[in-house]
This record gives structure tokens, C-alpha cells and sequence, in this order.
């Protein structure tokens, strides 16, 4: 089947009366069900049992209706009786955890009783209250060494993202048995693509399939990044029902967010019986707080996972996502130092020929190769540059305007505007598809219609979907009966009118390339100030609107111009300078300061350095300075240049790095002590490991020249790093109290 791509899959209609707003759970249908109240199901999977116990006392508030029959007690009433009257063994196992942290994830303890043998007692504190107990049977014990050390190594050792995907499906089908394995990404529209697999023999291969974001709603996706671990045991369970639903003088449902027992949605389980799938195992990878796709494993037989075996698929997809989180570092590094030699041709440019923009449009690709790009072209002043393969320059000023129509329009102005089907977005560029189905366009001035542009022809291809994603329900038998879609064959898609996707890396480059372009036009201007008087209303207000603080002096050093960027950075009451003479006691270490202006002066020596100008209470600012003097001839001055960059990014970054290798040691430290066990060596080779891991994605973080993003990606790993050893600790400990 064909079918003309547009940029969204058509989503599901919304239907707006109260009741189809937050539907309960099991009440939504298809068109509702991105509102359905999935963590209040009200029910579990009857492999376990669950109550709600009320604190400190531990009494029975509520209680799976399935209970007494999973602890083989004969009984005719629990709820309101204490825990350690109902089973003593259990009053104590939950005991033993109520001086844990128990509201970011269920700690677990194993406990025998007679009547049924060895439990797994897990136990959290829910956003709704109380203390939750789920029971389930215990299963064998998993030893760290071996096949779990030997998955983490290859983890750990991958050099591509491709190559690491694929050894984590090969990983997780070794270590947990089902069927299949698949690592499952997904997209900025949120649609999933199987990128790695590894299956039973006679099953169909799914890799390469992509599936709609319908096909897992956004309420889910953000149960994903709180619960990383989800089972389904059986397709065809019957639930057990929580008794009493609610609480006496209280309307709330419990907040089931972080169970492992509870029942998923009815919508989801039916999706899973049209595909032939009789049970689940589904692992979020989080990459730099988001969640940047699952490891999704599927039997087709129903299939118990045990607490210790998902403890080490949770452990393991942390490994995973700090991985993941490395080796995009290292690309976007890559790319990053690709952009850094563009910039350094600039400047060698200016020094040989006086003209930036020889450097960028010399007819090789340097500025195309960072931005993946086969044609590039520069709107300013009034001028049109190119290189590659780009619109005509009618056709590159029709979109110079289009783009500063879209700011007349009140789409916010950002340095970076991408589009992968230029002519879906406005129309009349559809006669240029076959150059330019992508744009990339950088702001480099607050002029109107100076853009830096990089375009991607139209990339006519077929996307191969695990069904047709039109069609995301269907009417059953009865016609008022709502199903989720039953055909999961391939659905080939022939899409037209776009390019090639621009990933985040590519957009970096644009954004640092447009930067680089951007400081290099905000020095011309300002230079342009000093040579011509004449010329100095006409380019002002390109120099005063700038974010960048500027200051522009006479050959005196009388301050010409203060912009408004340098004046918002100084102490409230605090009046700008007028000279140069004024300028040292505004920074820590006037000395300094007062002699690299002097050098500046006396001696046209350049300054480029480190300052940490005086802002008040709210700390010091930390800038970089560019000073140049401005020459029309060997031995006369027009006058000075000074720029100030924010380096409060760059510090930040350093501070993490800085911060991030003490909590490494500080946490090894710490676990090395906890995990003195009968099992210490096989932990602590593990931690190690994940150690590794870390200290492996901290140097490739922290390669990346664009400071804006480090400390975010290095607080990221070190959490992924805390959360594996905790989950390790209490893996340990679950293990010791067997033993």
C-alpha cells in the first residue's frame, strides 16, 4: 500500500466533553485514551498480592481480593487486622524497610513463610499515602558473575550506537528468555523505530518497523521515566480487585505509578493480543533525563520475570543509557571540533584577504560537512552567497523574507529554525524540493533578512511501519466496540516532499556555526563604527541590539558606546563608564584589569583573557574578553574593540566535571563499604564496571567544546550511576537475607 507522507501522522480525535477528559482507569476508549488514568488501575496481575498498610502500627487498610488465597490463609477477614497478626514473617521483612528511602522505588526483602515458601516482599511509599506491600514469589537467585559481568563488558565496550544496540538485544535475550528482544527508539515526533533485535528463529523479523506515537500515549511515556521496569505476565490474567477501592473519608485511588504488580491499561493489553504477544518485559532508556526509547522483549507464552532478574535488566539499561549518552557526546565532539577549524579559517581569512565570508563560500564543504548539508547560503546585507547546491537567489530572498514574516507573525525569533519539508511548511517552495526539501537557518544579525542557510534535497524513500498507522482503531463485531488496530503487517509508506531528518548534533553545528558568523558580523560592525563617523547610525543599532555586552572606545579611550547587554550585567544603582580609566573597579582584581587596558593602549597589544566582573549579591559573573585595538594604518589608532562573552556556561561545566569526579570517588567509596558481602568480589567487579562505564561517558561529555550542555549530560550520568549502585546495594541485600 502507498500513501503520501505528510509531516505528522494523523492523530486521534479528542473529544471534548468532561467525562472524555480524564476517563478512569479501564473506561477510555481510543479517542481518550492519552488521558486515561493508568496509575490508578485499581487492580494487579494475580501472580502477586498487594496491600496498603497504614503506619507505624502496619494495619491492613486494603488488600488485593486475592490475598488470603496467594498466602494460603484461612481467614475470612484482613482488612483493619495488623500484618503481624495476619504473618508474623512478613511484619518483620516490611520492619526491617521502614528506615529506607522508600518514595523513589520499592526496596525489596525476601521472607519464607510455611504456607507458601519464599516471598519477595516489596515495599514504597506512594504519592497517595500509606506503605505498599506487593508479594510475589521468590525466584532463583542470579549471581552477578558470569553472564551478567560478561553482558556488561560487551555494554560497556561498544564503540557505535548501532553496535551497542545491538549487543544489549543480544544481552537482554541471553539473560532474560523471552522470544524476542528488541531496542525500540524514538523520534522528536515520538514515533518508535526497531533499530536492533534478537528473536526466536521462526518468528518474523520486526527490525527496521516504525510505529506510531499513538500507539503509546503520552501518560504512559511518563510512567515509563518514573517506573523503568514494567511487566506483564499474561495477556489473558483476570485482575484481582484492591478492596476496599477507596479509603473511608478519603476519594483517592491509590497511586499505583511505582507497582510492579499493577494491571495495564485494557487498551494496551488488547494491542498485545492482536499482535500475538502473551507477555512483556518493557526497560526505559533514559538518556539525559529523557526517555530516549525502550528495550522491549516479548514471549508468546506467558512468562514470570523475578525481582532479582529485573533488578539486573534495570541495572543493565542504566549501562545501556549512560553508554548511549557517551557515544552521542562523542559525535556531537566530532562535529563540534569540525566547526571549531571553520571558525579558525575565518579568521585567517580576515587576516589574509580582509573578507570573512572567503573562508565560507571558497567552493570547498567546510561549512556544508558539520551540518550534513549538500548546499549552503549566506542573505546579508543585501548581498547572496552560495556554495553547493541551493535555490536560485529569488527563490533564497522569497525565503530570507518568509522566514522574517514568521517573526512578524509571533513565531518566537530562535537562532536555529529547522524544517525537514520545507515546502509542507510554506507552499509556494514546493517548485524547489529537489534542492531544498530541508532548511536549516541560522539567525546572524537582529538586520532583517540576514540568515545563514544549509539545505538537503527531497529524499524520495519508502518507511516500512509495523502496520498502517492511518488506521490506529477499528470498528469489531459490534459496532459500538472500539478495538485497537489488529493488523501488524508491514505497511510500506512511500514518502515524498521531505529530506533526510536533521539530527541534534547537525543542529548543534548550525547554532555554533551561526554563532561564529554572528560575532564575526558584530566586530565588522563595530569597526565599520570607528572608521566612518558617517556610517555610525546606519550599523548602531546592529552593534547596541546585540546580546553580546560591547564596548566600542576612541582612540582616547572615551567610551563611544556601552550597549545594552553590558549595561543589564552591572549591580542595580551601579552608573556605566564613560572611560577607560573607569572600567578596573568594576571587576575583581583592578590591577589586572587597569594593566591589560594599558598594554591595550599604549602598546596595541590585544587582550584576551578570564575577568569576573562585580554584580552585587547575587555573585560574581564570570566573562571572557576580547580586546583589539582598530588600526587604519601601522602608526595611527581609530580606536578599541572590547567584547565580553558569558562564561557562566563554561564554569558550570567545569564545576560539574570537577564535581562529577568527586562524586565517582566519593560513591565508590561508599558502595566498596556497603557491598562487603559473601558475594563482595562478584559486586564489586560489577561496580567497577559501571564505574568504568561512567568514567568513560564523563570524558567523552566532557570533550564537547559547546559548554551548554555538560554539566546537564554529567549530572544525568552521575544519576544513572547512584540509581545502578542502589539498585546493585539492594540486589545484594535482597540476596544476603535469603543466604
Amino acid at each position: 500500500m502507498m500513501n503520501r507522507d505528510t509531516r505528522q501522522q494523523p492523530s486521534r480525535e479528542i473529544v471534548l466533553h468532561s467525562e472524555a477528559l480524564t476517563p478512569s482507569f479501564g473506561a477510555a476508549t481510543l479517542t481518550n485514551c492519552e488521558r486515561e488514568q493508568i496509575h490508578l488501575a485499581g487492580s494487579i496481575q494475580p501472580h502477586g498480592a498487594l496491600m496498603m498498610l497504614r503506619e507505624p502500627e502496619l494495619t491492613i487498610q486494603q488488600a488485593s481480593e486475592n490475598l488470603l488465597e496467594f498466602l494460603s490463609l484461612q481467614s475470612d477477614q484482613v482488612i483493619g487486622r495488623g500484618l503481624g497478626e495476619l504473618a508474623p514473617e512478613l511484619d518483620e521483612a516490611v520492619r526491617s524497610l521502614l528506615e529506607e528511602r522508600l518514595e523513589d522505588m520499592p526496596f525489596a526483602v525476601r521472607a519464607f513463610l510455611e504456607s507458601v515458601g519464599p516471598l519477595d516482599v516489596l515495599v514504597h511509599r506512594p504519592p497517595s499515602g500509606g506503605l505498599l506491600v506487593e508479594l510475589e514469589r521468590s525466584g532463583p537467585p542470579v549471581s552477578l558473575a558470569g553472564s551478567v559481568d560478561a553482558g556488561l563488558r560487551s555494554i560497556v565496550g561498544a564503540t557505535t550506537l548501532q553496535g551497542l544496540c545491538d549487543e544489549a538485544a543480544w544481552v537482554f535475550r541471553e539473560l532474560s528468555g523471552y522470544d524476542r528482544v528488541m531496542v525500540y527508539r524514538f523520534d522528536g515526533d515520538g514515533n518508535g523505530e526497531v533499530i536492533a533485535e534478537q528473536r526466536r528463529a521462526d518468528l518474523e523479523a520486526l527490525l527496521g518497523n516504525r510505529y506510531p506515537a499513538s500507539d503509546i500515549p503520552q501518560i504512559a511515556r511518563k510512567l515509563y521515566v518514573r517506573n523503568r521496569v514494567r511487566v506483564l505476565v499474561d495477556v489473558n490474567y483476570v485482575p484481582a480487585a484492591i478492596r476496599p477501592r477507596r479509603l473511608p473519608n478519603d476519594d483517592r485511588d491509590i497511586d499505583m505509578s511505582m507497582s510492579v504488580l499493577r494491571s495495564p491499561s485494557p487498551i494496551h493489553v488488547q494491542y498485545l493480543k492482536n499482535m500475538g504477544v502473551s507477555a512483556t518485559l518493557v526497560v526505559s532508556l533514559m538518556v539525559d533525563g529523557r526517555l530516549w526509547g525502550l528495550i522491549s522483549c516479548h514471549h508468546y507464552a506467558p512468562r514470570e520475570v523475578h525481582f532479582e532478574a529485573r533488578t539486573v535488566c534495570e541495572l543493565l539499561a542504566e549501562a545501556v543509557a549512560t553508554r548511549i549518552a557517551a557515544l552521542e557526546s562523542f559525535v556531537q565532539s566530532q562535529v563540534e571540533l569540525s566547526v571549531r577549524r571553520l571558525e579558525r579559517r575565518v579568521i585567517d581569512s580576515i587576516a589574509r584577504e580582509g573578507d570573512w565570508r572567503v573562508a565560507l563560500f571558497d567552493g570547498s564543504r567546510a561549512i556544508l560537512t558539520p551540518v550534513g548539508a549538500v548546499g549552503a547560503a549566506l542573505l546579508y546585507e543585501d548581498q547572496c552567497l552560495s556554495v553547493g547546491d541551493v535555490p536560485s537567489t529569488q527563490k533564497l530572498r522569497e525565503i530570507g523574507q518568509w522566514l522574517d514574516d514568521q517573526a512578524l507573525l509571533g513565531v518566537p525569533r530562535s537562532p536555529v529554525f529547522a524544517t525537514s519539508a520545507l515546502s509542507t511548511d510554506a507552499p509556494r517552495f514546493a517548485s524547489i524540493i529537489d534542492v531544498a526539501s530541508g532548511m536549516v537557518a541560522a539567525t546572524i544579525s537582529t538586520a532583517p533578512g540576514e540568515y545563514l542557510l544549509w539545505f538537503r534535497p527531497e529524499q524520495v524513500r519508502t518507511v516500512v511501519w509495523g502496520g498502517d498507522p492511518t488506521k490506529p482503531m477499528e470498528v469489531g463485531n459490534d459496532p459500538m466496540t472500539l478495538s485497537p488496530r489488529r493488523s501488524f503487517a508491514q505497511w510500506h509508506q512511500r514518502v515524498e516532499g521531505t529530506s533526510a531528518a536533521w539530527s541534534a548534533v547537525e543542529l548543534t553545528a548550525a547554532r555554533l556555526i551561526g554563532e561564529t558568523v554572528s560575532d564575526v558580523i558584530l566586530q565588522v560592525r563595530a569597526v565599520r563604527m570607528l572608521v566612518a563617523e558617517e556610517q555610525l547610525r546606519h550599523v548602531t543599532r546592529g552593534v547596541a541590539e546585540s546580546d553580546e555586552p560591547v564596548l566600542i572606545a576612541d582612540e582616547t579611550g572615551r567610551l563611544m558606546l556601552v550597549n545594552p547587554a553590558f549595561r543589564r550585567l552591572l549591580p542595580q544603582g551601579v552608573e556605566p563608564p564613560y572611560h577607560f580609566d573607569h572600567l578596573p573597579e568594576l571587576f575583581h582584581e583592578p590591577r589586572d584589569v587597569r594593566r591589560r587596558l594599558g598594554d591595550l593602549r599604549l602598546a596595541q597589544r590585544a587582550w584576551r583573557g578570564e575577568v569576573l566582573l562585580r554584580v552585587g549579591d547575587d555573585g560574581d559573573q564570570p566573562l571572557l574578553v576580547r580586546a583589539d585595538p582598530v588600526l587604519s594604518a601601522p602608526d595611527r589608532v581609530l580606536g578599541y574593540v572590547i567584547l565580553f562573552t558569558d562564561l557562566t556556561d563554561r564554569k558550570m561545566a567545569e564545576n560539574a566535571r570537577r564535581a562529577f569526579q568527586a562524586g565517582i570517588a566519593e560513591g565508590q567509596r561508599v558502595a566498596s563499604a556497603r557491598l562487603e558481602t559473601q558475594a563482595g568480589m562478584a559486586a564489586r567487579n560489577l561496580l567497577a564496571s559501571l564505574l568504568e562505564n561512567a568514567q568513560l561517558a564523563a570524558m567523552e561529555i566532557t570533550d564537547g567544546v559547546d559548554a551548554l550542555g555538560i554539566a546537564h549530560r554529567l549530572e544525568s550520568v552521575r544519576a544513572s550511576v547512584q540509581r545502578a549502585a542502589e539498585m546493585m546495594e539492594r540486589l545484594i541485600r535482597h540476596a544476603d537475607r535469603l543466604d
